[in-house]
C-alpha cells in the first residue's frame, strides 16, 4: 500500500479512527447473536482494537509532542469501513476485507518509522495481528454460509459442530 502522498499526522489520526470504528462495529455485532462462543470472539475482537488505538495513540502523542488528537469526520486513508447492515455474513465478509487492507496498512505505516525499531517492529506485530483476526472471521463466516441458523437452534454451540 503506497501511503507516500499521506503525512503522518494524517496516517497516525486515520488509523486511530478505523480502531475506534472497528471496535464499535465488533461489540455491536457482539450484541446480536445468542451464540456465547461466537459473542466472546467478537468482544475478543473489540478488545483488539481498542488496544491497537491506545498503542496508535500513543505513538501520535510521542510524534507530535502536546498536539491534541482530533479525529477527522471521514477517513482519508484508503481504509475501508465495516459494512454494518445486511445479512451477517455479508457483514462478516465486509469485516475481513476491512481486517486485511488493515495489515497492509500497518505494514506499510512500520515503514514510516525506520529511525524508531521498537513502534516499527509494534506496527509491524499489528499487522500480523489483523490477519489473526481475518482468519478467526474467516472461520466464523465459513460457519454462518454452511449453517445460516446457527445461532438460533442452541445458544451455546454451532450447529453440526
Amino acid at each position: 500500500m503506497d501511503l507516500s502522498i499521506y503525512s503522518l499526522e494524517d496516517l497516525l489520526l486515520a488509523a486511530i479512527k478505523s480502531e475506534v470504528e472497528s471496535e464499535k462495529v465488533y461489540v455491536n455485532l457482539s450484541n446480536k447473536f445468542k451464540n456465547a462462543f461466537l459473542k466472546d470472539k467478537l468482544k475478543f475482537l473489540a478488545g483488539e482494537e481498542a488496544k491497537h488505538r491506545i498503542f496508535v495513540e500513543s505513538v501520535y502523542k510521542k510524534t507530535f509532542k502536546g498536539k491534541a488528537i482530533i479525529l477527522p469526520e471521514k477517513i482519508s486513508v484508503p481504509l475501508p469501513e465495516i459494512k454494518t447492515d445486511g445479512p451477517v455474513s455479508e457483514v462478516f465478509l465486509s469485516a475481513m476485507q476491512a481486517e486485511k487492507a488493515a495489515y497492509d496498512f500497518y505494514n506499510s505505516l512500520s515503514e514510516e518509522f525506520k529511525n524508531d525499531s521498537a513502534i516499527k517492529r509494534t506496527l509491524a506485530y499489528l499487522a500480523t495481528m489483523e490477519m489473526g483476526h481475518y482468519g478467526l472471521l474467516e472461520i466464523e463466516k465459513d460457519t454462518l454460509d454452511k449453517y445460516e441458523d446457527y445461532d438460533t437452534v442452541w445458544p451455546m454451540t454451532h450447529i453440526g459442530a
